[in-house]
Order: C-alpha cells, then structure tokens, then sequence
C-alpha cells in the first residue's frame, strides 16, 4: 500500500505513532476548568415560589405559630411581621410559607429554656439527638423561606445559653454516639444543658433565607442539615458567643451563600457533614456549595471546612469575597483529626481580598483537637486556590497532616501576600504547587513534598 493511499490516521496506527482509538498528535487538549460545574449547580438552586397571599401578624395576636399554621392550611402564602418587637418561643416553620419580617420588625427569642420544650429531632456539632428546639425549626417541609429586612434577636449572653459552653453533657453525647445509642435515647433538654441552634431546617427541600439581620445565637445561626436547594442571601450576621458560627450547612446538596455580612464568635461560614460514628453512619456529604460575594469580619475562619466533616465534602466553590479583621484566623481553613475522618476534596477559591487575618491564608489542619488519636484518617485532595491576596497574616500556608495521612493536591496560582511574618508551615505534604505566588515581594513557582 503506498502512502498516499493511506490516511492520516491510518499512517499514524501503522507506525506506531498513535494506537487503535487514541487521539490523532497536533490535537490540543485542554483539561476542564472546575469552575465550569458552578453552571450546572446554579442552574439547580432556584428560589421557592409562594402563593401571593398574606396573612399578618397583628390577625393572630402576635401568635406566630398560629399565622403560619393558617398560611399552610391555605395551600401556602407570607406570613408577614410588622414592624415592631415581638417576644416569641419557638417558631416552626411550615411548607409553602414565607416568614417576612418587614422593616423594623424585631423577633425576641425567650430566654427560658422551657419554652423550647418538648425536645425535637436535632442535631449537636454533627451528632443527632432529642434536644431544645431551635428556636426557628422546620423539618421534612418544602418551601420554606424567611425574608425581609427585619431582625432576630436570640438575647444569649453571658447569663443565658453562653455560660452553657463545653459542660459534661457535651461529652455525654459524644459518649452516645461513640457508642451508637439510639437517637430516640440520646434525650437531652431540660436539665441536659446543651444549647439548641438557632434556625435550623432539618431534611428539608427548597429553603431560601434572604434580607434578615441575627443576632446573639445560643450557638450556630444559620443550620440547614440534610437540605437540598439551599439559597442564603443577603443575610448579616452579628452575633459574637461561644460556638457562633454563621452558616453551617451540614450534609447538603446544592447551596448558594451570597451577598452576606458575617461578624462572629467563630466561623463565618463552616461547612458539615455529621461527627464521628454518627457522620459514617449517615455518610451523606456536604457538596456543590457556592459561596460568593459576601463579607467576612470577624471569626475563627471566613469559609471553613470542618470538624464535624466524617461524610465528607466535595465540590465547594468561593469566590469574590472580602475577608478583613485582626480578629478573623484565617481565609480558607479545613480542619479535621483521625477521629472525624472523611475525604475533602475538590475545593476552590478566586477572586478573595483579605485585608489582615490573624493566623494563615490557607490552613488545612489535621491536629484540630483530638489531632491523630483514632483509627479514621483525615483526607484532603484537589485544593486550588487562584487570584488572592493579602495585606497581612502570619503565615501564607500552614498545612500539617500526619505520616499516615498526608496532605495532597493543593495549588495556588496568581496570588499575592504581602506582610507576611513567618515561613510556611509545611508537615506531611505531598504536591503543594504554587505557581507565580508572590509572597512579601518575592515570586515564587515551585512544588513542594514534606
């Protein structure tokens, strides 16, 4: 056969050049962008629709339960606050209902913990129980949302919920689930001194929380576990107690955190997927999470991954956010220990501005608490981390896995810091890629294993 009588193609497989099925040479190859998926999940978060019918406060004597159990019975509809301060216990929050709070409006949250009795299905940093009701709690309901430019106000200080912090009985749940007691046995509430959350939709689908302002929490603010089409706009958060973490959605799937303020007594936004046994017994991870546009002042870390993370994370995107307070610890953090374990993976951050942070830009930390004291090692794989700066921190990286448990894939491109005062800190790591990373001045395109 002469050559001219063959193709291209087939000159390529006889020589050896290329075999059966693979790609012809000179074809260019350009491996996906991550942040392509980002259309794909947005195009799955939509907002809940509501009948366009109202049902006011002032209609049900400020009895709050009453008007959204009216709206439900309706097919649906917003229960709207006026403006003005309403004392309330518990609210729980019903299909096809739109709590508004209108500007002005100030809901105050009883401070007597038997007011959140009886105990419901919850969960306590990732692990389940019968415990105080949240204080805004919905559960196996669809569409479901609270908007308007009005305030929550939990009053937790120093003398209600706070001075509950890391008692016995705290220990005495993870006693539970260490030991894979029923949940319907694990019953805390009253004298059980554990403090409920502060919204929580729970195996909930289509919930959006737009406009509102919260204030001082027992402990975490915004808690949707086991969510599906979660959408947080809008939301300032401003609450600085123990345990006062912003947003923590915890094993669920397509979230969007958009356009909110955070100034907190820890995380601003920390992402979850159940603790320990009760995390592997689950085992539903916390994945296709955006966050973007928001503001983080202070807390112990602006977009966190962790602890309570046994059923892992995947897919988690932020982007055009500005971090700055010599009180927030750090820009992107992961933090997990041997007892936790879970994989993290696929993990992205661009376009951030940080101001100052008092520790690291990019920490992911195996030694949290416990550190490698159990028999589930932590993983960390495919973090990329692109266009952001700093004006000052401690350090740039401070990464420490274990010998067992090394610390893989994480790249940094295009970013710059500037201010920084210490060298990386770098333990059991494995391809750690920065690539035209400026750090106090100097350019830096290298790779690191150690």
């Amino acid at each position: 056969m002469h050559f001219s009588e063959l193709s291209r193609r087939e000159f390529l497989k006889v020589s050896g050049i290329v075999s059966l099925g693979a790609a012809l040479p000179l074809q260019t190859r350009t491996a996906p962008d991550p942040w392509d998926e980002t259309t794909a999940i947005l195009a799955r978060i939509k907002e809940p629709v509501f009948p366009n019918r109202d049902f006011n406060l002032t209609a049900y004597n400020g009895d709050i339960n009453a008007a959204i159990m009216a709206a439900n019975a309706a097919g649906g509809g917003r229960v709207v606050v006026p403006a003005g301060n309403f004392p309330t216990g518990p609210i729980r929050l019903k299909s096809r209902v739109n709590l508004h709070l209108s500007e002005g409006a100030v809901l105050k949250f009883s401070t007597d913990p038997s007011r959140y009795l009886p105990v419901v299905f919850t969960r306590f940093e990732g692990t389940e129980l019968m415990n105080y009701s949240p204080f805004i709690y919905a559960f196996d309901q669809e569409d479901i949302a609270i908007t308007g430019p009005g305030t929550v106000d939990g009053q937790a200080d120093a003398s209600h919920w706070w001075d509950w912090t890391r008692n016995a009985a705290r220990t005495r749940l993870t006693n539970f689930g260490a030991a894979g007691t029923p949940v319907a046995e694990r019953v805390f509430g009253d004298g059980g001194f554990l403090r409920p959350n502060f919204i929580q939709p729970y195996r909930c689908r289509n919930v959006f929380i737009e406009g509102i302002t919260v204030k001082n929490s027992p402990m975490w603010e915004l808690h949707p576990v086991l969510c599906t089409n979660v959408i947080i706009r809008g939301v300032t958060i401003d609450s600085h107690g123990p345990n006062n973490d912003g947003c923590d959605p915890e094993s669920c799937r397509d979230v969007l955190i958009e356009k909110c303020t955070f100034d907190t007594g820890d995380d601003c936004i920390a992402l979850k997927s159940g603790r320990n046994n009760d995390g592997r017994r689950l085992a539903t991870p916390i994945e296709n999470v955006i966050v973007r546009d928001c503001v983080m002042k202070d807390g112990h870390g602006g977009v966190t991954i962790g602890s309570e993370i046994s059923g892992g994370a995947r897919n988690i995107f932020a982007e055009r956010c500005k971090m700055d307070s010599p009180q927030l610890d750090r820009a992107l953090r992961l933090k997990n220990n041997s007892q936790r374990g879970g994989l993290i993976e696929r993990v992205y951050m661009r376009d951030v501005t940080v101001g100052q942070v008092k520790e690291a830009i990019v920490s992911i930390d195996f030694n949290y608490e416990e550190g490698d004291n159990g028999n589930f090692p932590p993983m960390v794989r495919n973090v990329d981390v692109r266009n952001v700066t700093s004006a000052k921190s401690q350090y740039a990286l401070y990464l420490r896995g274990f010998p067992r448990a090394v610390i893989t894939d994480v790249r940094l491109q295009n970013c710059k810091f500037q201010n920084v005062a210490k060298p990386d800190v770098l333990e059991n790591v494995k391809d750690i890629v920065l690539s035209n990373v400026t750090v106090n001045g100097a350019v830096i395109n290298q790779s690191f294993t150690r």
